[in-house]
């Protein structure tokens, strides 16, 4: 295992109230970035603070810094957060085969252990939702309790296919396009009208240039194929599912049917499109620090 200690200046997006962004320049914060070996991929995580165990993970096309970094500095009081970039996101190497559910599990659940965060609470997020029930079902001992946001079991229905097929059609030929698509379904509409079009252009910017586009490709042909069904019925922790009731990248009937399957289930709902995590932070924070502070309860 491979350990650099990094102190950076960063950007973080703050959401104002009347939904328009601006970009702080945040004061240093260190973490430690890791790499963890595991069968052929040489997997990238940080670690911030001390403490119990909070393993984050990421959604399809995002990374640990992207869906995560504005958080982190709300977390750390309570928590050692681990966050992994699974195969296809971020710094992590691997030989550029298809993707499995079993593989990216088996990366988180190697990260956090390396990172001696073991057992730890699990917060998923869209992708990552599905992978962290994976996780609390075939490695329940490395696992307290489970936060499941806009999750959902299988990508094997109809519009699942068509939208997922329209992602991996639009990475191929038409980035722009994707870029578009993911700030007018990835928030909910009155959030993409209080952005000015210059902010919409720059966003759209971002995401072409910052996007990790064959890993995003990858992560889109395992949504096609995705079904933890069996695991999910199989989950015996304590667990949050969040839905958003504005998301149209996975409406929240799946969040929904994910609750129903999961015995004891707790549900919530956020009044936010699909990236939750950025348009919804402060209410998102609450509802996970509450959930895990109470013990699961």
């Amino acid at each position: 295992m491979r350990m650099t200690h990094l102190c950076i200046f960063f950007l973080t997006l703050t959401v104002l109230s009347k939904f328009t962004l601006s970009f702080s320049l945040m004061k240093a914060r260190c973490y430690i970035m890791a790499v963890i070996a595991i069968d052929g991929a040489k997997v990238s995580y940080r670690v911030d603070g001390d403490g119990p165990g909070l393993v984050l993970v990421h959604g399809t096309g995002g990374n640990g810094e992207s869906n995560w970094g504005h958080l982190v500095a709300r977390l750390v009081p309570y928590w050692k957060v681990v966050r992994p970039d699974y195969s296809g996101s971020g710094e992590t190497a691997d030989d550029g085969q298809p993707l499995t559910v079993q593989a990216l599990a088996a990366q988180v659940v190697a990260a956090a252990r390396a990172a001696d965060a073991t057992p730890f609470d699990l917060v998923g997020f869209s992708l990552g939702a599905s992978l962290a029930a994976y996780i609390a079902a075939e490695y329940p001992d490395d696992v307290r309790a489970v936060v499941l946001l806009a999750g959902f079991a299988s990508g094997e229905d109809g519009r699942m296919q068509l939208e997922f097929g329209l992602w991996r059609d639009l990475i191929r030929n038409d980035r722009k396009a994707m870029a578009r698509m993911v700030l007018l379904t990835g928030f909910s509409p009155a959030f993409v009208t209080g952005l000015s079009p210059w902010q919409i252009e720059e966003n759209i910017n971002a995401i072409i240039t910052g996007n990790q586009w064959e890993g995003m490709a990858r992560q889109v042909e395992l949504n096609l194929t995705l079904n933890v069904s069996n695991q999910i019925k199989r989950i015996a922790k304590p667990t949050l599912v969040i839905g958003c009731t504005q998301d149209h990248m996975v409406p929240p009937d799946h969040a929904r049917t994910l609750a129903g399957a999961i015995a004891g289930a707790r549900y919530a709902e956020l009044d936010s499109g699909h990236l939750a995590p950025l348009e919804r932070p402060d209410e998102f924070v609450q509802l996970v620090t509450t959930f895990l502070r109470d013990g699961g309860r």
